[in-house]
């Protein structure tokens, strides 16, 4: 066990999906994996392990925010010997042809300044994810004909900002897609752990447009999310 984790040494596959939402994490694991048990459930950030076409994978949800995620990524990797890690998590569009509910493959991601403080160079420059998952992602997405972007997105880790549209003006300027909390702070953690890291996200709201998708519907928002990440985390491809 680690500080914030329950599960022993095995529990977890060398593959773990990282949701932020708990409960993304309980319906991904019953509603994709066979045999799905839980691994985790110390402070209500949920943990499973299942079966995924015969291969273990799991899925452990991070909470929100680069200081949460980084506890979650860092106990995963540092002391369960986890080997890859795919965020499935939520974005938000910085730019009207980035459509609600479509996805988007994070191939950089662009950090804000030093503010907030640094954490593995997390400030340092924009950040990658592995070429191999990025490639499989990719080619696994058109296969499946999943609507989806792929290009630099932002990372923050401020979610209410009174001037939005101009904390994001350089990311935009840069041709960023889509923002979120936890991008940066995997691939440079991943980096630091020799690990292998992509993000994928699902545009929940734009903030060029104003939508936002309901609560309600986000789970079902998450299943071309959801299936790309297994598919790419798949051996047998």
């Amino acid at each position: 066990m680690t500080i914030h984790i329950e599960a022993n040494k095995g529990d977890y596959a060398e593959t773990v999906l990282l949701p932020g939402d708990p409960q993304r994490a309980e319906w991904m694991a019953q509603t994709f994996l066979d045999a799905p048990r839980c691994v985790n459930r110390r402070r209500g950030a949920l943990g499973f392990t299942g079966l995924y076409r015969g291969q273990p994978i799991s899925i452990q949800a991070t909470g929100i925010g680069v200081s949460s995620f980084l506890i979650y990524a860092h106990e995963l990797l540092d002391y369960y010997g986890i080997r890859t890690l795919i965020r499935t998590g939520t974005c938000g569009g910085l730019s009207a042809e980035v459509k609600l509910r479509s996805l988007v493959i994070s191939q950089s991601a662009h950090p804000e300044n030093a503010e907030n403080g640094q954490v593995f160079g997390l400030y340092d420059a924009d950040a990658s994810p592995d070429p191999g998952l990025l490639a499989r992602a990719m080619a696994t997405a058109a296969e499946l004909g999943i609507d989806h972007h792929a290009g630099l997105t932002a990372c923050t880790d401020i979610f209410y900002h009174p001037e939005a549209s101009i904390r994001y003006a350089e990311a935009r300027a840069l041709g960023a897609l889509a923002v979120d909390m936890e991008t940066s702070a995997l691939y440079r953690i991943a980096a630091h752990f020799g690990a292998r890291a992509l993000s994928l996200l699902t545009v929940v709201d734009n903030l060029v447009t104003g939508e936002q998708a309901d609560y309600s519907e986000r789970q079902a928002l998450f299943t071309d999310m959801s299936r790309l990440a297994l598919e790419t985390a798949w051996e047998g491809r």
